[in-house]
């Protein structure tokens, strides 16, 4: 698992848009993230992160609805290993497999299974079958055979399926390659009626040049992203706070802001109508915790509006939870503030007191 890691860390990209989070991975002979079309669905700026960059607003150059695949643009200088691309026509039930992916926001997930069926069809679609689950942000991620070369691309898990997921076959990938290659550089999408591609300026009144079919505007123009009017205030404050909004959106009603090496998590919840912060600030050690312990217990007494708590080994600075009716501009900017640096300031001494820091190696 470490060799894994090694080869694959500086390639797993973090994928967020105003509508959800995924997985991408970078293809060094093609110099382009690669990720699932409905993770990049619907827009044309996309934020990227990865081991060796930090986040960062990128674009998408290639959409693909029949092979569920998007081709994003990637950093300049961005440094990474290569990593080989196999054969899916090669396959067989019972080949051992890894799904890496970042699910539910967490950074580089392995999860290890089998090829439950090497070609499923579903809704017309060709699929690899595999028993490793695929949650919420495993999507665009690679599958790898035991020679570490990907096969294929997870793309869905099925609710309450046992450890049911599914993959783009990687051969899918390499005609989308060959198909974009004329395109290289360029924003270019495949016409979801007769799968030629075309570019947004042979388009013309959103009708395909190849099949006079019409292409849904969003797949040129990318969707409009309309914040509640409560995630228009949190998000007026993340701006006079200097953050740039657009690289803390991760989701809809959902925002992430890296403060030193703490990272601040903010929510809106519509049916409970609240707004809600915290900060992951670094890890328990696996010995020797109880003076960490002893001094979030009384750091708590003293610090107001927000408390110290343990989520499995993460160590949690959350901010009381605020009303949508209670959330004001200026008070707002307050209370963000304070959270924002005290989450530095005490990741910074839980560190110095024996605390892991987010992402060690070790």
């Amino acid at each position: 698992m470490n060799k894994l890691y090694d080869n694959f860390r500086n390639a797993i990209i973090q994928i967020a848009t105003p509508w959800g989070s995924g997985t991408g991975f970078y293809l060094y002979e093609y110099d382009l993230i690669i990720t699932n079309w409905h993770v990049a669905e619907g827009t044309k700026e996309i934020v990227i992160s990865g081991n060796n960059f930090p986040k960062s607003i990128s674009h998408l150059l290639y959409s693909d609805p029949l092979f569920d695949l998007a081709f994003i643009e990637a950093p300049a200088g961005i440094n990474t290993s290569k990593i080989d691309l196999g054969n899916s026509d090669k396959i067989n039930e019972g080949d051992k497999i890894i799904a890496i992916g970042h699910p539910y926001g967490l950074k580089f997930t392995a999860t290890q299974g089998i090829i439950s069926k090497a070609k499923r069809n579903l809704d017309g679609k060709d699929y690899i079958q595999i028993d490793a689950a695929i949650n919420p942000g495993n999507s665009g991620g690679p599958l790898i055979d035991i020679d570490q070369k990907i096969i294929g691309i997870n793309t869905l898990g099925i609710a309450d399926g046992d450890n049911l997921g599914f993959a783009v076959p990687v051969n899918s990938l390499l005609q989308a390659l060959k198909d974009y290659a004329p395109y290289k550089g360029k924003f270019a999408l495949r016409c979801p009626s007769c799968s030629n591609i075309t570019t947004r300026e042979e388009v013309k009144n959103y009708y395909c040049p190849s099949c006079g079919d019409k292409i849904p505007k969003e797949e040129l123009d990318g969707k409009k992203y309309i914040p509640t009017s409560t995630g228009e205030k949190v998000e007026e404050i993340i701006t006079k706070l200097n953050y740039d909004v657009r690289i803390a959106r991760v989701g809809y009603n959902f925002w992430e802001i890296e403060e030193g090496s703490a990272i601040i998590r903010i929510s809106y919840n519509e049916e409970s109508n609240y707004v809600m912060a915290y900060a992951v600030l670094c890890q328990l050690p696996k010995q020797n915790i109880g003076h960490i312990y002893e001094y979030m217990l009384k750091e708590n007494n003293y610090i107001k509006g927000l408390s110290f708590s343990v989520m499995q080994q993460d160590i949690i600075l959350s901010m009381m939870h605020i009303y949508e009716e209670d959330l004001h501009i200026d008070s707002g900017i307050q209370l963000f503030k304070s959270l924002f640096r005290k989450a530095d300031d005490y990741d910074d001494i839980l560190i110095d007191m024996g605390a892991i820091p987010l992402n060690n190696e070790d």
